[in-house]
């Protein structure tokens, strides 16, 4: 058993195929095929279950895959431990982060590719509650996301912003009232919502609760940009984060009077030491 079994194993793992870890590892597939073979012979398990419409792990790979990242990681760090001797840094950093979450991510990927150009980054984008999950099994090395307190145990957390949300609208719509809205007003418009498993839904729904007040889902969307070109539309309103809203100027933006749903967006990572490229990344986002 080598690394680069480990590494084929584990792609077909995370992409839930032979194929698409294929195109991931830029190899036929039939490559990928046949070194999980070479590898389950090895070991003397079959790790995946094949069929025809889909491929998932045997016990014997739900045990394996955690072990191989783990052994995959080890050798990236001590990779990168010879390079940082040799005035170079190299390794892989998998990002996660969520749809419209911290303008500035994006500037600290360029300050980092400038420093250290050998480092190679990944963005993994998803809901938050994936994301969380990541964390935990080593699958992506740190985020940027928005999490609440119950969410943040066991990692590390530092905060980046923090604001509230507000309530956006079509240019056209009139409100029964000027000035500041309330959960209430929100309430008796058709709403937009995000899914369950978003941020920025999970703020939203806590706002609600505390309000006391119900409410009833209109449309429900997965993407910002839908959300806007519905709220362009007149089709309903949504409640969004300040900055998120800023990026569709043709769109209204009204304030809560009380109550308003909060975001905090934070960079989190795992406990413990972390390894040289993410520490280079971490110093790169403030």
């Amino acid at each position: 058993m080598d690394l680069r079994q480990m590494e084929v194993a584990v792609a077909v793992a995370e992409e839930g195929g032979f194929t698409a870890a294929a195109q991931r590892l830029h190899v036929v597939q039939s490559a990928v095929s046949s070194t999980v073979r070479a590898l389950e012979r090895d070991l003397g398990a079959p790790l995946f279950d094949r069929t025809t419409h889909r491929v998932s792990l045997t016990p014997a790979g739900e045990a394996f895959v955690p072990a191989a990242r783990a052994a995959l990681r080890a050798a990236e760090q001590a990779r990168a431990a010879v390079d940082g001797v040799r005035g170079e840094l190299r390794g892989r950093v998998t990002v996660g982060t969520m749809q419209g979450v911290w303008a500035g991510l994006h500037r600290a990927l360029a300050g980092l590719r400038k420093e250290h150009p050998g480092v190679v980054v990944r963005l993994r984008q998803a809901a938050v509650v994936d994301i969380r999950q990541a964390l935990r099994d080593g699958t992506v090395d740190l985020a940027v996301v928005a999490l609440d307190r119950q969410q943040q145990r066991g990692l590390v957390t530092r905060l980046l912003s923090r604001e509230e949300m507000v309530l956006v609208t079509a240019a056209e719509r009139e409100l029964p009232e000027s000035g500041p809205v309330t959960l209430a007003d929100a309430a008796r418009l058709p709403l937009v919502d995000f899914s369950p498993g978003w941020a920025i839904r999970h703020s939203v729904d806590q706002a609600f609760r505390a309000a006391l007040v119900e409410r009833t889902t209109t449309f429900e969307v997965n993407d910002i940009v839908a959300a806007s070109e519905l709220v362009r539309h007149d089709l309903g309103v949504c409640i969004m984060p300040e900055s998120i809203a800023a990026r569709f100027p043709d769109l209204t933006t009204h304030r809560f009077a009380r109550h308003a749903p909060r975001w905090k967006v934070m960079v989190v990572r795992p406990r413990g030491e972390a390894p040289p490229a993410v520490a280079a990344l971490l110093r790169h986002i403030t």
